[in-house]
């Protein structure tokens, strides 16, 4: 399993596709803020839009994809002329389908839902992202990858059935690992998921790959092939983060993966993932996570997974 699967894994992830949006011109929705561990995203396949959250205000266009790993409440509007109008839902059997009060031919067609995702790893992995993060699917090299996007998510809106919430949960699941790992060369901030330079890509891909490792600079920038201060400022302007910022992360993410997954003390975690004392993990773990790696534990038996439908079974899970 490659690296980036490994930590999407790790993630737990599940997602959910929420509503369909065909939107006449001069329209505002409203996107309220998300749950605790979830973030929203869309995917605009027609029309052009402003996404606002927060003080960012982007213009989108055909083949976007944004996601607010933040949950915050956000804002998307239509272009047009005339005092803007609201929206009206209309739920069916698997998903909501939102029109413009008053109806209107379509300025957008727009596929609106959200990622759930685990305590620990998830969380650490979705607060190390830009709130918003944009990619475009639509170049000409990404043309052939929308365009299988579009048919296959308009074929299941046209035809909810059995099977139909399975299958937009794997769609958008698949839609998250690609835009992670396309992020850098796309996204307003850089994404360390997705830095495009290789040589750096190869170094994030080795600490993924074995965090427990002994990793000082010097290891890091000879896997990278290049020196010291050169890997040093790559990293940075490709990864959005210092290397060492990014290796405690990493190394939280695995812990955290461990901790509620395999049968081990904190100890022998804190080892397992790099740290050469409990406490040191312990300290670590509570400056990213909020709580101690015992009480996290706990915490996380005590909660279902986010990856389970209401029978308790899979769903869109990676």
């Amino acid at each position: 399993m490659d690296a980036l699967s490994r930590l999407l894994r790790m993630a737990r992830l599940d997602a959910a596709l929420d509503k369909h949006c065909l939107l006449a011109p001069a329209t505002v929705m409203d996107i309220d803020r998300q749950g605790e561990r979830e973030a929203a995203f869309h995917v605009l396949l027609e029309g052009e839009c402003r996404f606002e959250v927060g003080d960012v205000v982007l213009e989108l266009t055909a083949g976007d994809v944004v996601i607010v790993p933040s949950g915050s409440s956000h804002r998307v509007t239509t272009p047009g002329e005339g005092r803007p109008t609201g929206t009206i839902e209309t739920r069916g059997p698997v998903f909501v389908t939102t029109r413009s009060v008053g109806g209107g031919h379509p300025a957008i067609d727009l596929y609106c839902g959200h990622y759930t995702y685990g305590p620990g790893a998830g969380a650490v992995l979705f607060d190390s992202l830009p709130t918003p993060l944009r990619v475009s699917l639509g170049s000409p090299e990404q043309q052939p990858l929308l365009s299988a996007l579009s048919a296959l998510l308009r074929t299941e809106a046209l035809d909810e059935g059995r099977g139909t919430a399975a299958v937009m949960s794997s769609l958008c699941t698949v839609l998250l690992a690609y835009v992670l790992r396309t992020a850098r060369a796309a996204a307003e901030a850089p994404v360390w998921t997705g830095a495009a330079d290789p040589d750096i890509a190869r170094v994030i891909d080795a600490v993924l790959d074995a965090p427990g490792d002994e990793w000082p600079m010097q290891r890091l920038a000879a896997v990278g092939r290049m020196s010291r201060a050169t890997f040093l400022r790559r990293f940075r302007r490709e990864a959005g983060t210092t290397p060492g910022h990014f290796l405690a992360r990493v190394r939280i993410i695995a812990g955290a993966d461990l901790l509620t997954s395999a049968d081990l003390s904190v100890s022998e975690v804190a080892a397992m993932v790099g740290y050469r004392s409990e406490s040191s993990f312990s300290r670590a773990f509570r400056g990213e996570i909020g709580q101690s790696p015992g009480r996290f534990r706990r915490s996380a038996a005590a909660s279902p997974s986010p990856a389970s439908d209401e029978a308790g079974g899979p769903a869109g899970a990676i």
